[in-house]
């Protein structure tokens, strides 16, 4: 019996609307999820916001509101963009403002602080509003954080709470010693490996509620709310019942061998150490793998990030092109791991190229002579999927599968040019048929392949091939 499988993306802030960037994190961790499912294993899939924290005061703040009432609005947004995605309809959709995941949260800073790793000291240290990090003289250029530039490193001095991160360097190095998978890719593994050999230094958890009051409160001190890294990591076990529901916990975080986290390059010391130790010291099992994304750059090889201006509406993409478009893109033309570039000039040629001129005429041209000169529909065989298409993505290699998908679809473009069916029926009919029904099994393959990529396309392909059909319509009309 397959084990089930627990897998969770990021939780974005809400002190912008959603953008590019992570619609590719939760379209990717959507095609592991329906991958999954297809191979018969129950999932778990996680997603939701991150709504506490000195960026979201400020934001509400900015607009006139409460914390809460402005997290209601952007938070929505988020919950609308999964179906627009083609998320599955079973994923959860998780809120750190939600009570469950409060009081999840503050049983867990009672049990790291009962184990002895949580103690309070008075310090001084630069602060990134935008990463929502302390950061060291050597990470910032000019002053600034690179990755928030426009924006003022703060200092911050007051008494605090303060996690013994410096007392797990030597368990998460066993960790990573003994799970050489732990972070994918393997380059971004080697770089949290290195800067947990470099010495790990104790971070602030809390800060002082006169000063920023929109957090969960610290258990048995008014006076001071949890760091929102503390409360927010907390979700990916809250989601799925800790500690109110140990059964559930078990099923989800214990059998399945633990979690599968999907993350920017930007969040690799917060999910492969921080959340780590965090875990370690409340007794809890590590993770299973951390997922690394690159980053979508804009113009000029820019990041593009909310508070850059320079992000591109996942919303309107989908608008025009479809949600399978957006999620064909995602998958193909954004390397797995490393930073891709990102433009619409980009994204249309692409759709113009191996959607509309390609599956897209593909279905047509095949299901055309399908309908002419067969009789009855092709019966296919449902079996499994080709090998080196499931170990592309059990690696989280969605491109490399889905360059695979595409391979068929230029090999069935072959067939038709030099073997010519629609020209041999008229001369040897017997002939003609057997390469038609070939090409059908062909695309029905394909339909197959792309069940975990563009979920539409591939009904709307196994029902033509099924019914011997042709479409209504193209299924990718060009731009």
């Amino acid at each position: 019996m397959n084990k089930p499988f627990y897998i969770t993306t990021t939780l974005p802030y809400v002190n912008a609307e959603p953008h590019i960037g992570f619609a590719m994190e939760l379209i990717r961790a959507d095609i592991i999820a329906r991958t999954r499912v297809i191979a018969g294993q129950e999932v778990f899939f996680n997603t939701g916001t991150d709504e506490h924290g000195l960026k979201i005061y400020q934001k509400a703040r900015e607009h006139g509101l409460d914390p809460q009432t402005y997290c209601d609005q952007i938070s929505a947004k988020f919950r609308e963009l999964l179906p627009t995605l083609g998320v599955m309809p079973e994923a959860n959709f998780i809120r750190t403002t939600d009570p469950h995941h409060i009081a999840a949260a503050q049983a867990f800073w009672e049990i790291v602080d009962n184990n002895g790793f949580i103690y309070k000291k008075n310090y001084s240290i630069k602060y990134c509003v935008g990463c929502e990090l302390e950061k060291t003289d050597s990470e910032l250029v000019d002053g600034r954080c690179p990755l928030h530039p426009l924006q003022q490193v703060e200092v911050i001095q007051e008494e605090n709470y303060f996690f013994k991160f410096s007392a797990f360097q030597q368990k998460l190095l066993d960790l990573y010693a003994s799970r050489p998978d732990f972070v994918v890719p393997d380059f971004r593994f080697n770089e949290i490996k290195a800067f947990v050999s470099r010495g790990l230094e104790d971070f602030s958890i809390s800060r002082l509620k006169e000063k920023m009051p929109w957090g969960v409160a610290v258990p048995g001190d008014e006076s001071q709310v949890m760091y929102v890294w503390f409360d927010a990591l907390v979700n990916y076990i809250s989601a799925i019942g800790w500690p109110a529901r140990p059964a559930d916990f078990k099923k989800w975080h214990v059998e399945t061998g633990g979690m599968i986290q999907y993350c920017g390059k930007d969040n690799i010391r917060q999910q492969s150490a921080m959340w780590q130790a965090m875990l370690m010291a409340a007794g809890l099992p590590p993770s299973k793998t951390i997922v690394i994304n690159g980053f979508i750059t804009g113009e000029g090889g820019v990041k593009m990030s909310k508070s850059l201006g320079n992000t591109v509406n996942p919303l309107e993409i989908v608008k025009e092109y479809g949600t399978d478009a957006l999620r064909y893109y995602v998958a193909r033309e954004i390397h797995p791991f490393e930073d891709s570039p990102f433009t619409m000039d980009m994204f249309k040629q692409a759709y113009n190229a191996h959607l509309a001129n390609g599956v897209g005429n593909l279905v047509s041209r095949v299901m055309k002579m399908a309908t002419d000169n067969l009789d009855s529909p092709v019966k296919v065989s449902n079996g499994e999927l080709p090998e080196d298409f499931r170990n592309a993505l059990d690696l989280y290699n969605i491109q490399a599968a889905s360059n695979l998908i595409w391979k068929q679809v230029a090999e069935a473009d072959q067939i038709i040019q030099s073997k010519e069916p629609f020209k041999l029926i008229k001369t040897d009919k017997k002939a003609a048929q057997e390469i038609i029904i070939d090409l059908c099994v062909r695309l029905d393959l394909i339909g197959r392949m792309l069940a975990p990529i563009m979920p539409e396309t591939s009904k709307i392909i196994g029902n033509l091939v099924g019914g011997n059909k042709m479409p209504e319509k193209p299924l990718f009309i060009r731009k």
